[in-house]
């Protein structure tokens, strides 16, 4: 559950301005990082947010729900952990990777609720707003395919030089870890400064998420998210899977 509602919390009307965020420092510690309810979740409110370190998180029956937790997580671009069954994993080629080709099922996958979870927070206004930032051309996705069939999965918000990951899934053994390792690379390719992963979670850790606190992390955005990257996100022609598997 994505927390409940108390005290002091600064509520939004849709009519506000797309920018009328509280300073994230002003989240609650208890639950960690709420920031704030309501608002809408149009393209220029989502994105006002990312550029502000929030994040929306909620479940149905609840109001829109803004986050920015203290501390953050953050996997340092281009030294995520590479583990030997990982890279044994890339070697064999058991999966096939795809860039921004499946987006919207990539989403509808991670909004699939988890074995031993009742429901799912990725409610379906949710998915509707992110598939239209992805067409957009602010959410990109990795997909993972075997046999032609999609296995596993990505997708994020790019804002400047910052990439906020929002979710994965994966449906065969080390799917979502062949997608994050080869996000990984993209990203260093591209030129990327941050990758944003919001919550800590022994599955991040295990690829090497770090924490910052909130306010260094905010330095960090401030600096990365108004810088374009050099180069595009997706190049056309990477195969991120065959470079990954020689390293």
């Amino acid at each position: 559950m994505a927390g409940n509602v108390t005290g002091g919390l600064a509520w939004l009307d849709p009519q506000d301005s797309v920018d009328a965020f509280p300073d994230p420092e002003t989240a609650l510690p208890e639950p960690d990082g709420l920031l704030a309810a309501g608002g809408d979740l149009k393209p220029e409110r989502l994105l006002a947010a990312y550029s502000r370190g929030i994040f929306p998180w909620y479940e149905t029956g609840q109001p829109i729900l803004w986050w920015s937790p203290d501390p953050r997580a953050i996997i340092p671009i281009g030294q995520m952990h590479i583990s030997r069954s990982l890279r044994r994993l890339l070697r064999q080629n058991r999966y096939a990777v795809s860039i921004d080709q499946d987006c919207a099922a990539v989403i509808a996958g991670c909004a699939r609720p988890r074995e031993g979870q009742p429901g799912t927070w990725i409610t379906r206004e949710m998915q509707a707003a992110y598939v239209r930032l992805h067409e957009l051309g602010h959410v990109h996705s990795i997909e993972v395919w075997q046999q032609q069939i999609l296995v596993g999965g990505l997708y994020g918000v790019a804002v400047g030089g910052v990439f906020c990951g929002e979710s994965m899934f994966s449906e065969k053994s080390g799917a979502s870890k062949v997608a994050m390792a080869c996000l990984d690379s993209l990203l260093l390719q591209a030129g990327f400064q941050m990758f944003d992963c919001q919550m800590f979670t022994p599955h991040l850790s295990s690829l090497g998420a770090i924490l910052l606190p909130r306010q260094q992390f905010l330095q960090r955005l401030r600096e990365f998210s108004g810088k374009p990257v050099g180069r595009q996100l997706w190049p056309a022609n990477a195969r991120p899977s065959a470079e990954i598997a020689q390293w």
